[in-house]
């Protein structure tokens, strides 16, 4: 639906134990009449990439992500393709103490901007679900969805957003926010510095779409539960405890002084 919103290319793609790489990125196939080999594109060649169970999938699979996360570009049998921006993966995934899931890789969890978590709905927001769908009867919901966006328009619009003013004070409470998470005795593993970043620019959007070319202190706290929460590993004795990560974030959060 968002795909087709902004006219853009969509992709969904399955993630299985035995998906290889190649199901993913695209593979070189022989060409008996030119003798050469031509490479045919794989299902991650779009603009938003949908992943379904993506830690169903081993290692091995996962990591032929982690390149084009994060230069959207990926590299087979030694040549470089670039993807077409706009360029979004977003992917779906299993609680971990499901059969047949596997771990995701710290590195690539990084690449993530967002971990949004969806809960079940409640009475009343199931009911709206069941009218809504008993409304639409036999029509096909993809019909009733026209663009209102297009690619190069959202390629303009991220240009624009990347010049959001952020003030000097704002930038250096960030910095003391994600380093807190590295000196934290409920926390194993820290936010790296792609947090930082990510609380940057998500706080600029976030300025934006509230109409403002300059980014307040409550952007970066509505932005910071969901770019952290996946970023940070709790130590052992806090999960035996039952803490969670948004736990500890608004401990932290609450620990400093926010620049008004």
């Amino acid at each position: 639906l968002v795909a087709r919103s902004l006219a853009v290319q969509f992709s969904r793609i399955q993630f299985t134990p035995d998906l290889m790489p190649s199901d993913v990125l695209g593979t070189p196939v022989f060409n008996p009449k030119e003798g050469t080999f031509d490479f045919k594109r794989g299902p991650l060649f779009g603009n938003i990439i949908l992943i379904d169970e993506i830690n169903r999938a081993p290692a091995k699979t996962q990591s032929a992500l982690f390149e084009v996360m994060e230069e959207k570009q990926i590299t087979v049998d030694g040549k470089t393709y670039q993807m077409q921006p706009p360029f979004m993966v977003l992917a779906t995934q299993n609680p971990i103490e499901q059969e047949g899931t596997y771990r995701l890789p710290e590195a690539q969890l990084d690449r993530f901007l967002f971990k949004v978590v969806v809960p079940y709905p409640n009475e009343g927001e199931e009911l709206e679900i069941l009218n809504q769908f008993h409304a639409l009867g036999n029509t096909d919901v993809l019909t009733v969805i026209h663009s209102v966006l297009h690619g190069d328009t959202i390629v303009r619009i991220r240009k624009v957003v990347k010049e959001i003013v952020i003030d000097q004070k704002l930038l250096a409470f960030i910095a003391k926010l994600v380093h807190q998470t590295r000196n934290n005795k409920s926390i194993y593993l820290g936010a790296s510095p792609r947090a930082s970043l990510a609380i940057m620019n998500a706080s600029k959007a976030m300025a934006a779409i509230n109409g403002r070319d300059f980014v307040t202190p409550d952007d970066i706290l509505e932005v910071v539960p969901p770019i952290l929460r996946h970023r940070i590993i709790l130590s052992p004795d806090k999960e035996m405890e039952g803490v969670t990560e948004d736990n500890v974030i608004k401990q932290i959060i609450q620990s400093l002084d926010i620049p008004r």
